[in-house]
């Protein structure tokens, strides 16, 4: 499968922008998530596809969690991150703040022995995941997808601190307009800039989406040590879009691991 059409996948399922797949009424915001896996698609006059978002509801493996919750450490992989510097696509998803890389983009992944292909990031404000008691300030996912549609997401913790110049470069670089996509721009990015220097313990867990369709068997890798924005980038963090966050969902047995040494 070629990267442009793996993007395609991308932009449908990792969004939130697969209201598209249904008809223009069929629309989903953060204030209603509640009630996402009960919107109906009002094109369709039979079960299941009138209720393209069921899952978000019934689904057991649901994301975000409370990482904190059933921890256990042990031994895991290394992850590997080969993230050279590209001159993506800034794209304003109507959900969010997001850079799509390019084409011909190589960067990657590599857990163990597996490579995931970097497809895109984008942003949450709060955290979506917490740590015990503590909401971080904002999410970054890095979304990874395979040739066999295997989807891994690197999740980063955003705290207060030290101005990020990355960051700073998708902020002035994304379009206001919902939908807006800015592919004239020169302005190459640095995603190894937007993950920990050096530590990259991590937890993992088997969850989901964290927006509609909320589609499960999604490996999540969420470092534990966060990377610094300043009090200013939050504030235009927050023009853009704020409250895009998930909440907590339930385990449902499930547990988190969490990586010991590197």
């Amino acid at each position: 499968m070629k990267n442009h059409e793996l993007k395609v996948i991308s932009l449908v399922f990792c969004i939130g922008y697969a209201a598209n797949l249904f008809s223009s009424s069929t629309h989903w915001s953060h204030d209603e998530q509640k009630h996402w896996g009960a919107i109906r698609d009002n094109t369709q006059t039979e079960d299941p596809l009138m209720f393209p978002y069921a899952v978000c509801s019934i689904g057991k493996h649901q994301s975000p969690v409370n990482l904190l919750e059933e921890n256990h450490r042990e031994i895991l992989n290394k992850l590997v991150f080969n993230y050279p510097v590209d001159e993506p696509v800034y794209f304003n998803n109507g959900h969010g703040i997001q850079v799509n890389f390019s084409d011909d983009y190589k960067g990657h992944l590599k857990i163990g022995n597996e490579v995931y292909p970097l497809i895109q990031f984008h942003f949450h404000e709060p955290s979506e995941h917490v740590v015990g008691e503590k909401q971080y300030l904002a999410e970054l996912h890095f979304v990874h997808i395979r040739d066999d549609g295997k989807i891994a997401v690197v999740g980063v913790l955003l705290d207060e601190g030290e101005e990020n110049t990355s960051f700073q470069k998708v902020l002035d670089n994304t379009p206001r307009e919902e939908g807006g996509q800015n592919d004239q721009s020169s302005a190459v990015i640095n995603p190894r800039l937007l993950i920990p220097k050096t530590n990259w313990k991590h937890y993992t867990l088997a969850g989901s989406l964290t927006t509609p369709p909320c589609s499960e068997g999604v490996e999540w890798l969420v470092l534990s040590e966060p990377i610094t924005i300043s009090r200013e980038q939050l504030t235009q963090l927050r023009n853009f879009y704020a409250g895009n966050a998930r909440h907590v969902q339930p385990l449902n047995g499930r547990s988190v691991s969490r990586k010991i040494g590197q």
